[in-house]
């Protein structure tokens, strides 16, 4: 008996070398994939991050020649007395606020609908998501002609010039321009997260609802937004901080204007830097900036996260 049993304890003691043999295959293989993206990260985000803070306390015109003068707080201080800056802000956040509720709508909306037997759904998704596919870039010039050029030739075809007009001459206008081609831009690809959402919701739960007597509007509100709060919350966090940094569709539909009513803050702090050559202030611009949407963001995460659902 005793033979027996010790000849059958090298049976586990082999699995065990196995299975770290197996664990060092797979550590290995790990870092192969994480240490260049770590690198990566640290050399592309990191570091310039660190280094635009440390140039937010100088005064510098971005030369390499030019010296580099300590200016410590003063940087900081000057923006409380920016209005122009203080300006963007505010129409910045109002831009965000009003963007964000009109996409996440819209992108639920699409997605209820392209999420039912309708037979040409799939090219219901492709067109609603190809304007993403374009480019903020593209979309501006392409919304510009359209808003301008081709709403002043309306106008001179039928006379109407009360309803065709250029949008892009009109301040107020400009700016309701900017929340329609961003709100195009984004709604299709906030689309496809609330479609992996809804697609997610177990048919069980549906029909459990729909036995208890609930209509569709019921079983929307009490079942189906409640399982879809992950998407929410990806979908809000993705729609906040696009909308606070956006610059492509800023620069190319109205370039901050008329008379700088449309200019965001990323186009004020671009135009700090590269225009004025303001490096060292302008950087302190980015460095408030990034804290203000970081706190947002931050508090919009753990607020939706709190009302997520499990199944």
């Amino acid at each position: 008996m005793r033979k027996g049993r010790s000849e059958r304890r090298p049976f586990p003691l082999e699995l065990i070398g196995e299975e770290k043999h197996t664990m060092k295959i797979k550590k290995r293989w790990y870092a192969l994939f994480t240490v260049p993206l770590m690198v990566m990260f640290f050399l592309i985000i990191v570091i310039p991050f660190i280094t635009g803070i440390g140039y937010s306390f100088v005064s510098w015109d971005g030369l390499a020649k030019s010296e580099k003068v300590f200016v410590g707080l003063n940087n900081y201080k000057r923006i409380f007395s920016d209005t122009q800056f203080l300006t963007s802000i505010v129409r910045t956040t109002v831009f965000t606020l009003v963007t964000v509720v009109i996409v996440n709508v819209l992108a639920l909306a699409f997605a209820l609908l392209v999420t039912t037997k309708l037979k040409v759904r799939n090219i219901a998704r492709t067109m609603l998501f190809l304007p993403y596919l374009i480019g903020g870039l593209i979309l501006g010039y392409i919304w510009q002609y359209v808003l301008g050029e081709a709403m002043t030739a309306l106008a001179d075809m039928t006379g109407m010039e009360n309803i065709f007009f250029n949008w892009l001459v009109d301040s107020d206008y400009a700016f309701y321009a900017m929340i329609v081609v961003a709100t195009w831009q984004m709604a299709g690809y906030m689309m496809i997260v609330y479609i992996a959402g809804l697609e997610s919701i177990s048919d069980d739960v549906m029909e459990a609802a729909q036995t208890d007597g609930a209509n569709y509007w019921q079983t929307l509100i009490r079942v189906r937004l409640p399982l879809l709060m992950s998407s929410i919350t990806i979908c809000l966090f993705l729609t906040l901080s696009n909308c606070f940094k956006i610059y492509d569709v800023n620069v190319s539909l109205t370039g901050g204007g008329p008379n700088n009513s449309t200019e965001m803050v990323s186009m004020n702090i671009f135009n700090e830097i590269f225009t004025k050559s303001n490096f060292g202030y302008g950087q302190a611009k980015a460095v408030l900036f990034f804290i203000i949407v970081a706190i947002i963001t931050l508090i919009q995460v753990k607020v939706t996260k709190d009302k997520e659902v499990t199944m």
